[in-house]
């Protein structure tokens, strides 16, 4: 079992990272918002299919139901992706996957801030400041041209993360009866809605883009690979790990991001990105440092002390 397990973590952390290099590639032929809607078109039409055939429930059911799709669609789907396809424009796959690696830092924050029985400790405080440290040294910026172009986007990549942690605590909030796989679904489509209004209100059109071969490869991948397939394992592994060892695919996923990113688009990692990773690394490290010490005591059966 643990071993199907590590497969399928290897698995989505390769899905998840190269979608970092299939966004920087399909850049190249589409507008950033209208790309990113284009792939939760059909994302999310293919995650409502397996929501119809897999769930008791596929349609969101009442008040609290849609506030949560709203919330999910509008702050995890459309916010998240048009700060990072827009900011992908400026920046290699590596140093936007190590940002986006911040998710789980932010998350714990905003869950201090807006849930009530949450409570930060003072090492988690320096954990926090540790991940924002991360991506100071990597962003690298000039302190003589603070708006330069590189530094611009991976502001917006931060922003990109930011939402999708604000929106996964905000949907903590509610007590709702969805399945996560209706409110996946549902969340996709509703953010392609957006995304698409917002590419037509920022001048994006339909003859922008290229449909090359590279194009369409791009978009499919991130369909079916990153969106469909990885979602899948996401789910699975999810119910038999747990939240605390899914979210450590965050932590992989910038090392696959960085290994494609070098192979197809000849992208060459800095020593900052080396730096800054480490940095949110550790971060993440000191915020989770007892879950993570339950989860090894778990995973060794060695019994938990309670210290």
């Amino acid at each position: 079992m643990r071993f199907r397990n590590a497969i399928l973590f290897v698995a989505l952390a390769v899905a998840w990272g190269s979608a970092f290099t299939a966004i920087k590639a399909g850049l190249e032929y589409f507008p950033p918002i209208l790309f990113a809607a284009f792939r939760y078109d059909l994302a999310g039409l293919l995650m409502l299919g397996y929501a119809v055939y897999a769930t008791n429930q596929w349609v969101p059911k009442g008040r609290t139901d849609w506030i949560v799709v709203g919330i999910s669609g509008t702050l995890m789907i459309a916010a998240y992706h048009i700060f990072l396809f827009v900011g992908e424009q400026g920046t290699t796959s590596a140093a936007a996957a190590i940002v986006v690696s911040l998710s789980p830092i932010l998350t714990t924050g905003f869950a201090r801030a807006f849930l009530p029985h949450e409570r930060l400790t003072t090492l988690g405080i320096v954990g926090l400041l540790v991940g924002f440290v991360g991506v100071g040294v990597l962003s690298n910026p000039d302190p003589g041209n603070l708006l330069d172009p590189r530094t611009v986007s991976l502001v917006l990549v931060f922003l990109a993360a930011t939402s999708f942690a604000l929106g996964s605590v905000l949907t903590r909030r509610f007590d709702d009866s969805l399945e996560i796989e209706t409110m996946e679904a549902w969340s996709m489509l509703l953010g392609a809605v957006l995304m698409h209004g917002i590419s037509f209100g920022a001048a994006e059109s339909m003859a922008d883009v290229q449909w090359t071969a590279e194009a369409v490869l791009a978009l499919l991948y991130l369909v079916v690979v990153a969106s469909a397939l990885g979602f899948l394992i996401y789910f699975d592994l999810l119910e038999r790990l747990g939240p605390i060892e899914i979210n450590l695919v965050s932590y992989a996923a910038p090392v696959v991001a960085a290994a494609t990113g070098l192979l197809f688009l000849g992208e060459t990692p800095t020593v900052y990105t080396g730096v800054g990773f480490t940095c949110i690394l550790i971060g993440f490290g000191l915020l989770k440092r007892d879950a993570l010490r339950n989860e090894v005591e778990r995973f060794s059966g060695t019994p938990n002390r309670g210290d």
